[in-house]
This record gives C-alpha cells, structure tokens and sequence, in this order.
C-alpha cells in the first residue's frame, strides 16, 4: 500500500486568481487542478508548466464522474480524466463520493449517496471502472453533507471503509467536511478517524467555513477555522502525513493572509508532513 502513496508534501487548490502567490511559494509539494477546467487536448497554462517544471507535483480533482450515480459512468468524462492525468504526470487523480446528476439533470452539487447496501454496490461498480480507465490511483473524498439520507444501513464510517477495503482505493481524507458534518449532525469526529483505515490516506483537504441559520457551511471562502486544525493535529497524531492542503475558491486573501494560513495547516500538522522525494 505504502508504495502507491506518493509524498505530496504541503498543497493547494490551483486557481488563477492565486497563481502569482503560488508561485512564490517555494515549499509547495504540489498543486490540485480542478480537472473539469482544464482541456487535456490542450497544453498546460505557462503558470502552471512552470510549477510542473520546478517539481510540484500536479493533481487533478474531479467533481463531474457522478461516481455515486444510478446512471452508468460518462466515458468520455472518464476518458478526458484519464488524459489530463497523463498530460500532467500525475501521480495520482481524486474523485468525490457523491453523485451530481440524476436522470440527466445535472445538480451543479455533489450530493451525497445513501448509505444502503444496494447504492454501495452501484458506487463500488463505478469506482472499479473508474480504476481500470485511470493510468495512475484513484483517492475517494469523503463530502461535508446538510442532509442525511433515511433509512441508513452504515454509519459514515462503515460506508467509507467498506468502499475502501473492497476497491483497494486511495483515501482523500476532507478534514473540514469531517468538521461540518460532525457540527451538523453530531458524533465525534476523532471517533471516525479512529475507524478509518488511515493506512489509505494519500492526502488531506483543509478548508474554511461559516455558521449560517443554525448550519455550518463549508464554503472554501473563508479562514480555516481553529477547530479543523485541532482536527488536524489529531490526525497527525494518529499517522503519518504524505500531503495536506489548502482549498479556498474565493475572496481570496493577500499573499500575507495566504502564507500564514499555510503555515498554520504545516504548523497544525506537527511537520509531520512528508517531504517531497
């Protein structure tokens, strides 16, 4: 297992409006390209070639495979996934354990599956042709969720680890939305990550939100709260790091407010982040 993780070090989502900030930052490991952005006919954007050039690894994310879907997989979404994985040399690609469309309507959110036995089976079926069409791992993400579906047969954590265990998948573990679902629906989060088979972590997501009307909102916008890096050193204390990073999609901070909050997810992280080979 160990073999198939690469040391990603620290990280962050690659957006234009951060890309000169980025760039200056010389420690990162890698940056995380939202896949569905990017055209793998085309050639990388210079700013990024550059990262790519310098030794920063390149991930790409996506949020469109519906992989939690009744319908069966987009193969030419799948197939453009795998080309931007070879375009970019990735080491790994991430997905969400979510579905996004239904009957062809495409919901513009990840929504989450319903954790029964018969949507684990469609999720597992899909993960599998997922794996056999990627050239590099797949890692699954786990959602931050305002509903919960009735009639559960697992709990998040049994979910999670049954499709881990029978895909032999990678886990990209979101702290923040273990956060905002533990603030929303209750339960203690360092229990969950007590359940997890933490030997699949290939990197971790760390994010920032806000309370609004009694819910917490995991928006990508704001500061990452003092609670997800408690969360953070708790898993730190629990294994080893082989990459954490920064997602923020708006009202993007000065390269001052950046650095510190990546210090803070480094620092959180008790340095226990691996360093780039």
């Amino acid at each position: 297992m160990s073999s198939r993780i690469p040391n990603l070090g620290l990280g962050i989502g690659w957006r234009p409006e951060l890309a000169v900030a980025i760039d200056r930052r010389p420690d990162l490991g890698f940056v995380e390209l939202m896949a569905e952005d990017f055209d793998p006919r085309d050639p990388l954007p210079p700013d990024i070639e550059r990262l790519r050039r310098r030794g920063v690894r390149l991930v790409p994310h996506g949020v469109s495979l519906s992989l939690g879907g009744a319908e069966p997989l987009d193969r030419d979404r799948l197939d453009q996934l795998a080309r931007l994985a070879r375009l970019c040399d990735a080491p790994l690609v991430s997905e969400h354990i979510a579905f996004v469309r239904a009957d062809g309507t495409e919901t513009g959110h990840l929504l989450p599956v319903p954790r029964t036995r018969a949507a684990l089976e469609v999720l597992v079926a899909h993960v599998r042709e997922a794996q056999a069409a990627l050239p590099v791992p797949l890692a699954l993400e786990n959602i931050a969720t305002l509903i919960e579906w009735p009639d559960s047969e697992f709990d998040e954590a049994m979910f999670l680890t049954e499709i881990l265990d029978r895909t032999d998948v990678l886990q990209l573990l979101d702290v923040e939305n273990v956060y905002a679902n533990a603030r929303n629906h209750g339960g203690d989060p360092l229990a969950l990550f007590d359940r997890l088979p933490l030997e699949r972590l290939a990197y971790l997501h760390v994010a920032g939100g806000h309370d609004r009307e009694g819910l917490y909102h995991d928006t990508h916008t704001d500061p990452v709260p003092a609670g997800v890096l408690a969360l953070l050193e708790e898993l730190a204390n629990r294994c080893p790091i082989p990459g954490v990073m920064l997602e923020r999609d708006g009202r993007f901070p000065s390269q001052a407010v950046l650095d510190a909050e990546l210090d803070a997810i480094a620092a959180a992280a008790r340095r226990r982040v691996c360093h780039v080979d």
